[in-house]
C-alpha cells in the first residue's frame, strides 16, 4: 500500500511521540507499504514555524532531512493534484490538509490522518 503521512502524524513519528497510535507505527514499520511525504507538508512546517516556533519543533529543511533519512519518499505537489482539488467537496477549509487530501485521491494513495474531518473524504482516508 502507498501512503502519505499527514503533517502532523510525520511530525510525531519522527519525534518518537506516544501520540503516534500502535496502528500507524504499524503502517510505518510494514515493509509492505511504500510511506511518503509530501512537499506540501514541508511547506506548511515553513509557515507555522516562523509563525509559532515554539509550536513547531524543526524547519522545512531540517523536516526533509529528517523524514528522508527515515525512508520516507517524497511526493511533488503537480498541477494533476491541483486539479483533483476541484473535485474534492469543501468539508474542509485547511489549505494544506486539502492539498494533501487531492494527492492521496489523484495518486491512488491512501493519507494517514488523525484529523476528524478527514474520513468524510472517503476510502482512500485512515482515520488514526
Amino acid at each position: 500500500m502507498r501512503v502519505i503521512l499527514d503533517t502532523h502524524i510525520m511530525i510525531w513519528a519522527i519525534q518518537g511521540s506516544p501520540r503516534l497510535s500502535q496502528p500507524v507505527r504499524d503502517i510505518i514499520n510494514d515493509d509492505n507499504n511504500d510511506v511518503y511525504f509530501s512537499t506540501v507538508s514541508l511547506i506548511e512546517i515553513s509557515i507555522k514555524r516562523k509563525a509559532h516556533p515554539e509550536d513547531m519543533p524543526f524547519d522545512a529543511r531540517e523536516a526533509r532531512k529528517l523524514f528522508v533519512e527515515n525512508g520516507y519518499e517524497e511526493l511533488p505537489m503537480d498541477s494533476s493534484h491541483a486539479e483533483t482539488m476541484d473535485d474534492l467537496p469543501l468539508l474542509h477549509r485547511d489549505p494544506f490538509d486539502r492539498m494533501l487530501l487531492a494527492q492521496a485521491k489523484a495518486e491512488g494513495f491512501k493519507v494517514v490522518s488523525h484529523d476528524n474531518r478527514f474520513p468524510a473524504y472517503g476510502d482512500f482516508v485512515i482515520a488514526v
